[in-house]
């Protein structure tokens, strides 16, 4: 295994030896030519030259060197054959930039060649001037050719150029402007104008509408004529310059002047602008016609008529409270027309009075002083009257139905409900405050019961009352304001805010007798004396004499009871309590009461002409008697008297 290893020794060495001969002594080797310059190009596999012009040219090959220089003949021959005598251009050694054994730059200057003429490229090793050149080869990728140097040249001349950029700036600007100006101002604003606008804007208006009524005609005639300008004035400037100064010129001169500036003029002054250069307009429309034409009818088919912009409720109410900041418009006026346009959208349930904050007057009320005070103290024109319950709305009492009523009389309310018997306005809670304003327009009634389909509960459903809304409600909610006069005791009946600084109301208690007593009219008095001396056995006049029934009535025997609805479960309300003895009659003259009776509790209601207490009458007969018997045996002067004043005896223990 020595022996085998120190025989190849010499064969390495020399296999080294004879590599690194070769790497110094190599020639270099160029395999193909690329452009570098923006100048040059590549035609049909070689690459093209400007003549005169000083070139780079990257150079693809093996074993270059620092002292490589490329040179180039008219005259093709095989690779590796000299070419010194051949030459026709200068020497150019390989630059020292981005520079490797593979890859090299050069930068040559050639002269101009003949119409099919090519320059092949030659090499040498040294800058020695007896070193020899030799040939690359015929490859087409090794040959290079030449061409004049551009001398560019524009369409028009200079002066001219600049006049038609500016005129087409212009054009661009006007027409930018005019499509935001003119199409900005639909039909409908145009009609506004034209009839309440200044003198100069109906006259522009006036102009303009014909124009603007061929909407889509307009449209198509203002981008067509902005998108020709725009190219035209690109294609001038980028004649003028090369592309990239062109692209900046033209974006900077469109932007500036043919859309910022204008659109700042016309979205302000649009209609002036407009009116001003219609005659420019109407000359393109007629330039463009046969395009924009068919195109717009073509709109008009597929997009409908343009019909111009239409507010909504909503819109129009924030366009009126827009115009509050430019002093056009009043804040008192803008709450007027905002609350003439919210009618729609609202309900009476949002401006009634709940029913448990109405003034009522039950239907069996006495109409004497207390009552009357009361009335007048509310101050209000319109009282509802209810039976029974207070959602049982039946009637309604207006204030000046008082005006011959006398409260000594104690007429019965019922009497004067029915008279004048005053029509009632029900409806529903979900009617809007526009229908209810028209229902008050026809005169029926300015106070209407709101009522809604009360269905809670296992029975079926039934109409359940919930407040009253009167026409002032109405006018409130129009004008965004409460309407407080001098009866009011508050603002608001939603909120119950007091009046501020409001004077105390009257007080009636100054004309109220001293010695006042509940009293009934003589009538009742009457119809409460045939009652009880024909219907109830106790004052029949076989027990005691008429007159003396009406010396009874005429006593202090009228009580007036009146149940407070915050002390309805009180015992104080009771007239007879169960299980507890009582010794008085009672006979209800007006009004109503309830009545519970037996283990069971059975719960009815009664009203006028019906007695309670007559086993307490019989008691206290029995006993006047006793009592009576007891005097006759004493003496027969008492028996004298007492034929006479039994039946009285027995009547002051009732």
């Amino acid at each position: 295994m020595v022996e085998s290893t120190g025989g190849l020794r010499p064969t390495f060495l020399f296999i080294l030896l004879f590599c690194v001969l070769t790497a110094v002594f190599a020639q270099p080797e160029v395999i193909g030519l690329a452009p570098v310059d923006p100048t040059a190009t590549t035609v049909d596999g070689r690459a093209q030259v400007v003549a005169e012009l000083s070139t780079k040219l990257r150079v693809f090959g093996s074993n270059l060197t620092h002292s490589t220089w490329l040179s180039f003949a008219k005259r093709p021959d095989v690779k590796g054959a000299p070419c010194n005598d051949w030459r026709k251009s200068e020497p150019f050694p390989l630059l020292p930039e981005d520079f490797s054994d593979a890859v090299g730059l050069v930068s040559v200057t050639v002269k101009l060649l003949e119409q099919g003429e090519v320059y092949f490229l030659c090499v040498k090793s040294d800058d020695d001037p007896l070193e020899p050149w030799f040939y690359q080869g015929n490859a087409t990728s090794l040959q290079l050719t030449t061409k004049e140097e551009e001398v560019e040249s524009t369409l028009l001349p200079l002066w001219l150029q600049v006049i038609f950029i500016i005129i087409l700036l212009t054009l661009s600007g006007l027409f930018s402007g005019l499509n935001l100006g003119l199409m900005a101002l639909d039909p409908t604003e145009l009609k506004i104008v034209a009839n309440v606008g200044s003198e100069k804007e109906r006259e522009y208006a006036r102009k303009i509408a014909p124009l603007r009524v061929h909407g889509n005609l307009l449209l198509c005639t203002l981008l067509l004529g902005n998108v020709l300008v725009n190219n035209t004035l690109t294609i001038l400037l980028d004649d003028l310059s090369s592309g990239l100064i062109a692209v900046i010129g033209a974006t900077a001169g469109i932007v500036i002047f043919g859309e910022i500036v204008p659109q700042s003029v016309c979205s302000r002054h649009g209609l002036a602008v407009g009116a001003r250069t219609i005659w420019i307009t109407k000359f393109f429309m007629f330039l463009t016609l046969p395009v924009a034409y068919p195109i717009s009818k073509l709109l008009d088919w597929i997009l409908g008529q343009e019909i111009g912009t239409v507010y909504s409720r909503e819109k129009l109410l924030e366009l009126m409270k827009m115009q509050h900041q430019f002093q056009e418009i009043e804040k008192h006026e803008i709450n007027i027309i905002s609350g003439a346009l919210e009618l729609r959208q609202k309900t009476v349930t949002d401006i009634m009075t709940p029913s448990e904050q109405c003034f009522m007057l039950d239907m069996e009320a006495i109409l004497d002083f207390d009552t009357m005070s009361e009335i007048m103290k509310q101050g209000f024109t319109r009282i509802p009257v209810y039976e029974g319950e207070r959602d049982n709305i039946t009637a309604l009492l207006f204030v000046k139905d008082l005006a011959f009523v006398d409260p000594d009389d104690c007429t019965p309310l019922k009497t004067i409900i029915k008279f004048y018997n005053h029509q009632l306005t029900w409806t529903f809670a979900d009617t809007t405050l526009d229908v209810m304003l028209e229902e008050f327009r026809k005169g029926h009634s300015h106070m209407a019961f709101v009522q809604r389909v009360n269905s809670e509960g296992e029975g079926d459903p039934f109409y359940e009352m919930i407040g009253v809304v009167t026409l002032e409600d109405v006018i409130e909610e129009i004008i965004k304001a409460e309407i407080v006069d001098e009866t009011d005791i508050y603002i608001d009946n939603k909120f119950q805010n007091k009046v501020p600084n409001r004077r105390a109301l009257q007080d009636f208690s100054a004309f109220r007798p001293a010695d006042e007593k509940p009293k009934i009219s003589p009538q009742l008095m009457l119809a409460s004396f045939q009652y009880m001396a024909t219907s109830i056995d106790l004052f029949k006049p076989e027990l005691i004499s008429e007159t003396v029934l009406r010396r009874l009535l005429q006593q202090d025997v009228v009580v007036d009871l009146k149940l407070k609805v915050e002390q309805k479960d009180s015992t104080s309300n009771n007239i007879y309590t169960n299980g507890k003895p009582a010794d008085y009659f009672v006979l209800i003259l007006q009004g109503r009461v309830e009545v519970r009776a037996g283990k069971e509790g059975l719960t009815y209601e009664t009203g006028p002409f019906t007695h309670f207490g007559e086993a307490a009458i019989v008691a206290s007969v029995v006993e006047a008697a006793r009592t009576h018997d007891r005097r006759q045996s004493i003496g027969a002067c008492c028996a004298n008297k007492g034929g006479g004043q039994a039946p009285g005896r027995r009547i002051e223990m009732l």
